[in-house]
């Protein structure tokens, strides 16, 4: 089981970053690792909102937000056969702006076991890589 975490500060106000990340329907706009994204399900974004992710390495996934709290947190859930977890968001007002707190979990399943250890570096690469985008997305919004 691959528990990753990262921090970061954006200067850009907490409503703007928990707005951009619960958005799953245009993350193929900004982050790398995701070819294309829809919205499943109608409405606004909460808990139970579902997604459909192109992720790179592993095709088309659903994704639903959950632990949704407005601008303190949210979690992605993927739904998956053979990878369980999800990306856990915390959101921080700071003087700078504010501070996010990553927590990606990938827990392989069945015969994906072995893999752990690359599921584990793919994973620190894609966190990596989407906290930087997220940055990026933020700072080309003005």
């Amino acid at each position: 089981m691959a528990v990753l975490t990262l921090s970061q500060v954006i200067h850009r106000p907490v409503a703007d970053v928990f707005d951009t990340v619960v958005d799953g329907a245009h993350f193929s706009d900004w982050n790398p690792t995701i070819r294309s994204s829809r919205q499943l399900t109608e409405g606004p974004s909460g808990d139970g909102t579902k997604f459909e992710w192109e992720l790179r390495g592993f095709g088309r996934v659903v994704q639903e937000l959950a632990e949704f709290e407005r601008n303190r947190r949210v979690r992605i859930v993927t739904h998956l056969a053979s990878l369980k977890g999800g990306h856990r968001f915390t959101f921080t007002s700071v003087a700078e702006g504010t501070r996010i707190d990553h927590e990606l979990e990938m827990v392989p399943q069945g015969v994906f076991r072995l893999m752990g250890p690359v599921t584990a570096m793919i994973g620190r690469r894609n966190l990596r890589e989407t906290a930087a985008a997220l940055e990026k997305r933020l700072s080309d919004l003005g």
